[in-house]
């Protein structure tokens, strides 16, 4: 038996289930033009097996990586629908890790002013994180999701055994979206990863993995139905993203997005007793924890956050576990504070 968890508001169904993969036409009507999104990271097995369950399948293999998701793939992709009669009522089907959801949810949304995306997830940071929520979006200039839309996929299949072929790096990376859920706004999230702190170096036992990936689910879905379009509350969630971004920009493809959150979260917390238990949990997990940056380049490039109103910035701040807020700063005050905070 899998866990099924309900979106009411963006009327999104997440399916939590392992081997799901093998009878997602039990659960969406596939006969119909279906885009199978996917890059050529993904393991062709998982591709494969969607394209058995459709009558009329459609494949787009896209190269890996963040260059994927650019204003050049979406013309790319879209005109490549419309050649091949894509109509309103067809189907995305987005299957891999961030970039693919990114990009296959951001073309559903603007293909014939919206039609119906699903998504298999492959990846743990997928799973926990950007599958769902609806935020789509690609890049501009080098700059992270800065081109994109509010748009909520009908059904998220989470299958828990695709992440059996990921690297330990990705693995963990993906988990830090997990660790930054249980940090703003669930406590017993959190003790997981420390409880199990000396067990990182082989794997975490598969059930608490269950556990993890439901509950920072939960944290977002909570979160999301009460602010769907980020007016506020949902900012929480950007904990360790405004500076974890900037890295990203700059280290791109150095970094992984998990290892770019992690570092981000070391860098804005002022909590040193907090930052410590947080550096060791992602040392356990093979995360970096130190970095040598220009502060003159982050802050250039924190100038060009959606989160930087032309005075002031708003960061995530955690002072106790389990209890994110927000904090409004000038820029004087974050680059003395980084100044300060070397990790």
């Amino acid at each position: 038996m899998g866990t099924f968890i309900k979106m009411e508001k963006q009327k999104s169904n997440i399916f939590i289930e392992r081997d799901i993969r093998f009878h997602i036409d039990k659960y969406v009507d596939l006969n119909r033009r279906v885009l199978i999104l996917t890059d050529d990271g993904v393991p062709k097995q998982y591709v494969r097996v969607i394209e058995e369950q459709c009558p009329h399948p459609y494949l787009k293999v896209i190269p890996q990586g963040e260059g994927s998701k650019s204003l050049q793939s979406v013309e790319e992709i879209v005109l490549w629908m419309a050649q091949m009669g894509f109509e309103k009522g067809d189907l995305m089907f987005a299957v891999g890790g961030g970039v693919v959801g990114d990009l296959g949810g951001f073309i559903a949304s603007i293909y014939l002013q919206g039609i119906q995306v699903v998504s298999l997830p492959t990846t743990t940071l997928s799973q926990i994180d950007s599958s769902i929520g609806g935020k789509t979006a690609v890049d501009l200039n080098h700059i992270k999701n800065n081109v994109g839309s509010f748009y909520q996929p009908s059904n998220v299949f989470i299958d828990l055994n695709t992440v059996a072929t990921l690297t330990k790096r990705e693995y963990y990376s993906g988990l830090v979206e997990a660790l930054k859920a249980g940090l703003i706004r669930d406590s017993k999230l959190f003790d997981i990863f420390w409880t199990h702190i000396t067990d990182f170096n082989e794997s975490i036992p598969p059930s608490d993995v269950e556990e993890i990936v439901i509950r920072a689910l939960n944290v977002k879905r909570k979160i999301v139905e009460k602010d769907e379009k980020e007016a506020n509350l949902r900012k929480l969630l950007n904990f360790g993203h405004t500076l974890g971004h900037a890295i990203e920009s700059i280290e791109m493809p150095k970094y992984y997005h998990g290892e770019c959150v992690g570092l981000g979260m070391l860098m804005i917390l002022e909590n040193i007793d907090l930052r410590d238990k947080i550096k060791q949990v992602l040392e356990k997990m093979g995360m970096p924890t130190h970095i040598d940056y220009d502060i003159d380049q982050v802050i250039s490039l924190i100038k060009s956050d959606k989160k930087y109103n032309g005075s002031t910035v708003t960061i995530v701040q955690v002072d106790e576990i389990g209890k994110g807020y927000f904090k409004d700063v000038t820029l004087e005050w974050l680059r003395n504070h980084l100044e300060k905070n070397r990790i």
